[in-house]
């Protein structure tokens, strides 16, 4: 990569630790010292799989950490590759067999990786309060057979259980030696690890560095050491980028025109589809919201439009609900299709609600800001005052987190953004009852949505199925919480010499990556 950049832009754009990463040495490629240096938008907060979140607190894992199988490539398709387990088979709709690889080892002396650990990972998280207990509801128990071996008892058949709960997030083991000295869970430091690499050194919210771990019995992963970069902003990112500070990073869609009609030298653009959904959460509970008639002339007076050309370039439509679109279990139109401002004006009208200000809480990057500034816009016309708040990341996640206060109950307007699954019970999970002060934060409490998402875990029929996920996302769009945004779609920019591996849930896998 030896093209140039703005460098004033840069500086401004970037501050002095982004200055620093411009006169970082490149990507070395010497089989005797490689480093790979990625990008990613936010720090970790939790590494234990009990209470991560997602982005970073996921990547971490994947790297220091196994599971019993794994996904491809997201270009790839979705059918689960064996991993930790060098037996790994469905011995009938409810059992799933596996023996682990030798070699496996766990580090501090906590000897191998073995059957009880499977068990104690698993049966944690089951039945807890856990974000990722729903992965497991239909785990009965783990059976230890052998030192390494054992097998899987589900309550019911279920087969995408092995692409929601298996290969990531709640599916990375644990030691159980480890964890239960550390108490029982952990944070920002692993008890115990057994990856490709071994997590080295933070600093926070800046770097983060891994070395390969010179015990891992599986293939090797090519390069010896991970710099992993936080930088928020897409916009500064791509600049750093282009001054070879990075050799992989996520880019906004905005930047999409640009970088196709004139690419980087040495680089290479990843366009492709995600799972990332995108939408308004309305929170019924708040005093200014619990009128469904206010909720609905948001909904109307929302300017799909000019969202999706204003802050996407037009290169996404708009979301009919959280189940990603083109599928066969994806819902055709929103109820509310239509923007109709004449009609959100008279809903508040009816509600006594003119005059009405709300709070916009958003993340602090420019693709949500973007977003944010657009609805405030349009739903200015029909005379509702918007006051956008940005919010960072930690700040962002504990807005509706019932642990952390009260401040749950009366938040009004959110931008939220998910990380969407291959199998659609992984997108609508979060809008359950039980979810309400988890992730639930529009209070959607409804029962014939509990209800159609239990039978659909174990519906066989795909087009009964699908009829469940229509209902559901009706009723998600009927109780007037949701404004169903988009599905953003997934650009990254990367040295043409290097091969990332891009999992479902949009996140890299760094042990993948490969370099020519």
């Amino acid at each position: 990569m030896n093209w140039s950049t703005d460098r004033r832009g840069f500086l401004a754009a970037g501050g002095a630790f982004l200055t620093a990463l411009a006169g970082a040495p490149k990507l070395a490629w010497a089989a005797d010292g490689s480093t790979l240096r990625i990008r990613v938008a936010a720090d970790f907060q939790v590494l234990d799989p009990f209470g991560e979140i997602g982005g970073l607190d996921e990547i971490i894992p994947r790297m220091c950490t196994v599971t019993l199988c794994r996904m491809p490539d997201m270009r790839a398709g979705h059918a689960v590759i064996p991993y930790a387990a060098k037996v790994y088979e469905w011995t009938s709709p409810t059992t799933l067999a596996f023996t682990l690889h030798d070699g496996l080892i766990w580090s501090g002396g906590f000897g191998p990786v073995t059957a009880e650990d499977v068990k104690y990972s698993y049966e944690r998280i089951r039945g807890s309060d856990s974000a990722w207990a729903y992965q497991f509801e239909k785990l009965d128990h783990v059976e230890v057979t052998g030192e390494k071996s054992g097998i899987l008892h589900l309550t019911e058949a279920f087969k995408p259980f092995e692409v929601i709960a298996l290969p990531y997030y709640g599916g990375h083991l644990v030691c159980k030696a480890a964890t239960e000295a550390a108490g029982g869970r952990f944070t920002t430091e692993m008890p115990a690890q057994c990856g490709p690499y071994l997590f080295d050194t933070w600093e926070q919210n800046a770097r983060v560095t891994l070395k390969r771990n010179p015990d891992w019995p599986l293939a090797m992963p090519q390069f010896d050491t991970v710099e992993i970069y936080i930088v928020t902003d897409d916009q500064p990112a791509l600049l750093a980028y282009e001054a070879d500070a990075f050799d992989f990073t996520p880019v906004a869609v905005a930047s999409a025109a640009d970088l196709k009609a004139d690419p980087p030298a040495g680089s290479a653009l990843i366009e492709a589809a995600s799972t990332h959904y995108i939408w308004l959460n309305i929170n019924m509970n708040a005093e200014p919201l619990r009128d469904l008639r206010v909720r609905q002339a948001i909904q109307y007076a929302y300017d799909s439009d000019a969202v999706l050309q204003g802050a996407y370039g037009g290169l996404t439509g708009r979301a009919a609900g959280v189940i990603q679109p083109g599928t066969s279990y994806s819902r055709s139109v929103n109820k509310i299709a239509t923007r109709d401002v004449a009609k959100a004006r008279e809903l508040l009208a009816e509600a006594g609600a003119e005059g009405l200000v709300l709070n916009l809480y958003c993340m602090s990057d420019s693709v949500s800001l973007a977003v944010a500034q657009i609805i405030q816009a349009s739903l200015n016309e029909a005379g509702i005052t918007i006051e956008v708040q940005p919010t960072e990341d930690a700040a962002y996640w504990a807005l509706g987190d019932k642990t952390q206060g009260e401040g749950y109950k009366s938040i009004e307007l959110v931008l939220m953004n998910f990380a969407g699954g291959v199998d659609p019970t992984e997108n609508l999970v979060w809008f359950r009852p039980d979810q309400i002060g988890v992730y639930n934060w529009s209070f959607f409490d409804s029962a014939e949505y509990e209800d159609l998402y239990q039978k659909s875990l174990t519906e066989q029929d795909e087009a009964v199925r699908a009829g469940m996920f229509h209902r559901m996302e009706d009723l998600m769009e009927e109780s007037g919480g949701f404004v169903f945004i988009c599905f953003e779609p997934y650009l990254a920019i990367h040295d043409a010499n290097l091969t990332p591996v891009i999992l479902p849930d949009g996140y890299p896998d760094p042990t993948r990556f490969t370099a020519s």
